[in-house]
């Protein structure tokens, strides 16, 4: 990964706090373990948040084309009881994957049709092919 502009913390240092940042590490057991000040890596992790909000604004716009697999999906919540759609605590996810390059979720209120569809319309062109579940 290439190192962060402007930032006084060496590459080596910036790829270690990019792993704990991944991992899920807060920054203050990241900054012990690297080496650096707490501070510092909490300036540094909300700078790596910051890339992936515009990242992430960047891909919204996107249009994809071609074949399209297009699926909803659960996340979260407990395994007991209920699973799928009934289940507490799970988060639907609707998932767009341009087959062998890019992927598009989001997390949506429903998988209701009048929910999806217009994703769909906004971020896939008219004449692609579109593979779905149902």
């Amino acid at each position: 990964m290439a190192a962060m502009k402007k930032s006084r913390l060496s590459k080596f240092k910036q790829d270690r706090l990019i792993e704990h940042f991944v991992a899920g590490m807060t920054a203050r057991c990241a900054a012990s373990l690297v080496g650096v000040n707490f501070k510092t890596n909490a300036y540094f992790y909300h700078r790596l948040r910051e890339l992936i909000s515009l990242e992430l604004a960047h891909q919204e716009k996107e249009v994809f084309g071609g074949e399209i697999e297009v699926v909803e999906s659960y996340s979260g919540g407990k395994r007991k009881g209920k699973r799928d759609r009934g289940a507490a605590g799970k988060i639907p996810v609707f998932v767009l994957l341009k087959r062998g390059r890019k992927v598009y979720t989001k997390i949506i209120p429903d998988a209701r049709s009048s929910t999806l569809m217009p994703i769909i319309e906004r971020k896939i062109t008219p004449d692609s092919i579109i593979y779905s579940d149902g």
